[in-house]
């Protein structure tokens, strides 16, 4: 049996032009279905805190909810190589605060690589991370934690002087050390052009087919939450609706006393004499 994927299996990928597929999740239960489905990478994100927690935005969340969601992750999964987001507020304030978040996310919940939004602001902090001895993946262009900053969800890299930054920035991680980067809602040509100048996967979303690797938010892919469909996410199931019909079906069945039925109770020792 095959065992965990590596950072060098991921770095092979991309030298044989094998894409990676990647997909986030949250508990032990979709994480083992995405494991022995075959995918590659799945990245604990703290994209929890919208699709678990309900928030507006990815801040809410910390390393306390993080640590337990991918600890969940990771005892369910086998071969998938399995990434932490580093949450808002647990790598910004100091390098000796990075380090030591990173260094708990790894020691508490078993986790191969953590992920870190930014490029030369947070060079330093990767940097140290890395000295730390763990792996570090990037991730450029739209940066969820900074969307006050960016003045909302928009494309990034849409002028020249944005797409040059972002490219000496996506070379500038890999001269780091990282072994991946994420590329989220860019021009697909300045992702290709991306892709094409780093020697390290880029893991794609909303940035178009030239990358090395696709990612989504599970919850998305499986159409669970038909409010939220940015031009970037195709739905592969209709999950919302078959959830709600099964629901549904369990109200009726309890409300007309047809659940449970014969066969679906225990009935084996006598009823108690008065």
């Amino acid at each position: 049996m095959q065992g965990r994927l590596t950072t060098h299996d991921l770095i092979k990928a991309k030298q044989s032009g094998k894409k990676i597929a990647a997909l986030t999740a949250y508990d032990a239960t979709f994480a083992r279905i995405l494991d022995e489905a075959g995918i590659d990478l799945i990245l604990v994100g703290d994209s929890a805190a919208n699709v678990i927690a309900g928030y507006e935005t990815t801040h809410p969340i910390g390393m306390r909810e993080m640590i337990y969601h991918t600890k969940a992750v990771v005892r369910a999964t086998r071969r998938a190589f399995v990434v932490m987001d580093m949450p808002f507020g647990s790598y910004q304030i100091s390098t000796a605060q990075a380090v030591r978040n990173a260094i708990r996310a790894v020691k508490a919940t078993g986790v191969q690589a953590v992920k870190l939004e930014g490029g030369q602001e947070i060079a330093h902090i990767i940097e140290a991370i890395l000295r730390a001895g763990i792996p570090v993946m990037g991730h450029l262009g739209l940066l969820p934690q900074s969307v006050h900053k960016l003045g909302g969800y928009r494309l990034q890299g849409k002028t020249q002087s944005e797409a040059q930054r972002l490219l000496n920035d996506a070379r500038l991680l890999e001269q780091l050390g990282c072994f991946a980067i994420v590329l989220e809602k860019i021009p697909a040509k300045l992702a290709k052009q991306i892709t094409e100048t780093v020697r390290i996967p880029t893991i794609g979303i909303g940035a178009g087919p030239h990358t090395d690797g696709q990612i989504l938010v599970l919850y998305d892919m499986l159409g669970l939450n038909p409010h939220f469909q940015p031009r970037f996410v195709r739905t592969f199931a209709n999950l919302y609706t078959i959830v709600s019909q099964a629901v549904q079906k369990y109200c009726t069945a309890v409300r007309q006393n047809q659940f449970p039925a014969h066969g679906e109770y225990y009935d084996t020792n006598p009823a108690p004499t008065t």
